[in-house]
């Protein structure tokens, strides 16, 4: 037996997200390289952006499906193996059509990557640490990209080329995927959990199987019937609105840095802190949740209370549009990532608060596709406005939007006033 056996899979999903987003910010970081090498202009690097936000929207909802139907462990380790090969073979890209195609591959690969661990989170975690488990997955993808800098420039000038970079990266998923698959099993299966921390897993919800559930009435709900609850809408547009923000961040930092006369090997320390903030952000939004459910509050209402202190806290971001103090600007990009990765994590907790677990993967995967489909037009705008206008406009709109999912999310995201016949929704 292993005691506190639940943690040790949260640490897996954690190092699975690091991973991932190392795969993924491999390209942001190299962009300013490959921009010089290519003579790419801003609107050219936003379509390689693009083709990987066009498959990963697209995807999302079809790896949730598909989740739900295969199980955790299989569908995650599909996942992974895909998006390692593909980030490997990125190395033989020879231009912008070879590095839309490969990106797009990774999309389709990493697609799974979200739904997969907040379904394993509604798995192994009660209600009272779910927002502590998103958390502290989700803070891999801080984790990951603040790391990417350091490791792919180091590999830029030990190797002389970017080419390495995309190959050594990738073999951290193979690793992890040793691991994954010796380790993880629904807790109802698993050899190494003990009957204390069984009891504790299934307090707060029904026990599940993993199984494809081809039949009976383990079948995970359809996408119209999922539809048809308010609650999904309020997940799914409320993520949406909220998600291009991140990849903002995380895709545009490094050359919105260069447009500032910032070199990304002077700027590397700066470069690192908005993401390190929000590793802070995603454990900050967690623990408060978690401290006022413990304190008696319902499950809804301390999510909402979360996104309603920290949706509006994103507006100190505008006044970065009009400085070019490079540490005015790392503080304001730090303090904007805090309060975003705040409302991430509640963001991606509450498909396991408010549905049964059969159907979280399913639904996760539908913010995921609405927050592609939404991050894929404002990549183009972005592209355009920053090569005909500046950066400027575009961070005063990013800090208005968070605004409007708070809004949504808090109207929508309530328990209804009448009873869920189907069962598909939780007491949250």
């Amino acid at each position: 037996m292993i005691r506190n056996l639940r943690w040790w899979i949260g640490g897996l999903l954690f190092a699975s997200t690091v991973i991932n987003y190392i795969d993924r910010q491999t390209l942001s970081v190299l962009g300013p390289t490959l921009k010089e090498q290519y003579h790419w202009t801003n609107t050219d690097f936003a379509s390689v952006l693009i083709a990987f936000r066009v498959v990963y929207t697209i995807m999302q909802l079809v790896s949730g499906r598909v989740l739900d139907r295969v199980g955790t462990r299989r569908g995650l380790s599909i996942s992974v193996a895909f998006y390692s090969t593909v980030a490997a073979a990125t190395a033989l890209a020879r231009g912008l059509i070879g590095f839309r195609i490969f990106r797009g591959l990774l999309g389709g690969g990493e697609s799974a990557g979200w739904p997969g661990a907040a379904k394993a989170v509604s798995e192994w975690f009660p209600d009272k640490e779910r927002a502590w488990a998103v958390a502290l997955f989700d803070s891999g993808s801080s984790i990951g990209g603040a790391v990417a800098p350091f490791l792919v420039i180091f590999l830029l000038h030990t190797f002389g080329s970017w080419r390495p970079a995309f190959l050594i990266t990738a073999s951290l998923g193979f690793l992890w995927l040793i691991v994954w698959n010796k380790v993880y099993h629904t807790p109802e299966t698993h050899p190494w959990i003990s009957a204390e921390e069984l009891k504790l897993i299934q307090s707060s919800r029904p026990a599940v199987a993993e199984s494809p559930c081809p039949q009976g009435t383990d079948r995970p709900p359809t996408v119209s019937q999922l539809l048809r609850f308010p609650q999904t809408w309020g997940i799914v547009v409320g993520r949406s609105l909220l998600d291009p923000y991140w990849f903002m961040m995380a895709e545009w930092f490094a050359i919105y840095l260069a447009s500032k006369g910032f070199r990304m090997e002077e700027s590397a320390l700066g470069f690192w802190a908005p993401f390190m903030a929000a590793d802070l952000g995603n454990f900050f939004g967690g623990g408060l949740s978690s401290y006022w459910i413990r304190r008696g509050w319902s499950v809804g209402k301390s999510r909402r209370a979360v996104v309603m202190i920290f949706g509006p806290a994103m507006l100190l971001l505008i006044p970065a549009a009009f400085s070019s103090h490079y540490w005015l600007l790392v503080g304001l990009f730090a303090f904007a990532t805090f309060c975003y990765a705040a409302c991430s994590t509640i963001f991606i907790s509450l498909p396991g608060d408010v549905f049964q677990s059969s159907a979280v993967a399913t639904v996760s995967g539908m913010s995921g596709t609405g927050a592609g489909m939404v991050t894929l037009v404002s990549t183009y705008l972005i592209g355009r406005v920053a090569d005909r206008l500046s950066f400027q406009p575009i961070i005063i709109v990013a800090s208005m939007v968070p605004c409007l999912a708070t809004l949504v999310m808090v109207t929508l995201v309530r328990r209804g006033k009448r009873t869920d016949a189907s069962g598909v929704l939780r007491n949250f």
